[in-house]
């Protein structure tokens, strides 16, 4: 999964997220902009960057680095690109650095030449395996406990995390970027999924607002099949079953007759399917 591209699209979406994984009050996103900048001596880019508003005063820089493969010289490079960033761009703040991984067992340690670093802070270091107790998560955590949720219940979080952003959220445009990460993360997670399949999961006039779906029906347009082949549809119906939706549902997120989706999914059965 690419972890990266997420990563930095939560914090764009969520920057008081930061904050909250490493205890802070997440009131203090007000005072930063989300950004990405890319440290030329190195061709490299942070996950993140929070950096201080012109409003804000003696609030330090935030660098966020996310691991979710082992990397023995993850600290060696993290300082190394801190330093160079420093040393390119000059800031007048101080600054902080966020160590995100996906689990204990992944983090190295802080080499000894680093050792006057390690302290909290100005080194946090956040286990995200260990959020999964959370109860009644904000929306930030929801989507990284999404991306650590094993793909058999996938699937089933991710419908909650939608029926949850469509009744909590007031604000259409928030709600669509919510709906996009939630989307982004399955995607990434369960490729074998069908377009039809994910289109139906999400619902259809929901995910018709996201980007994933918009380049779909662009692509589809292209090719003169919009909407997709009845075939095509119909091969999906047993799948979109097994994740728990109705045939009412696939019928109205495929934009068929329920009595043709009923049909399809006695064939595959065996029997008929009564919702």
């Amino acid at each position: 999964m690419r972890t990266d591209t997420i990563f930095y699209q939560l914090f764009q979406t969520f920057p008081n997220l930061l904050f909250e994984l490493i205890g802070q009050p997440p009131e203090q996103a007000q005072n930063y902009e989300f950004s990405s900048r890319e440290v030329k001596e190195l061709a490299y880019r942070f996950d993140g960057i929070f950096l201080p508003t012109s409003e804000a005063i003696n609030v330090p820089i935030y660098f966020v680095e996310v691991q979710f493969q082992p990397k023995p010289d993850f600290y060696w490079r993290f300082f190394t690109e801190i330093f160079v960033y420093l040393g390119q761009y000059q800031p007048n703040s101080d600054w902080l650095a966020v160590a995100v991984f996906a689990s204990r067992n992944l983090n190295p340690g802080v080499p000894m030449q680093y050792r006057w670093l390690a302290g909290n802070p100005p080194l946090y270091q956040v286990y995200l395996d260990e959020l999964r107790s959370s109860i009644n998560p904000s929306f930030g955590v929801g989507i990284i406990q999404l991306v650590l949720e094993d793909e058999a219940n996938a699937a089933e979080q991710a419908k909650q995390l939608v029926e949850k952003t469509r009744q909590e959220v007031e604000d259409e445009t928030f709600k669509q970027k919510v709906v996009q990460l939630i989307e982004t993360v399955l995607i990434y997670k369960l490729p074998q999924l069908s377009r039809e399949e994910v289109k139906a999961m999400f619902g259809l006039e929901e995910l018709k607002k996201t980007r994933y779906f918009q380049e779909v029906a662009a692509e589809a347009q292209m090719e003169g099949k919009l909407e997709g082949k009845l075939e095509g549809k119909l091969e999906s119906v047993p799948g979109l079953l097994a994740l728990g939706l109705s045939v009412e549902q696939i019928a109205g997120a495929l934009k068929l007759d329920v009595e043709i989706v009923r049909e399809a999914a006695s064939e595959q059965s065996g029997s008929d399917i009564h919702s």
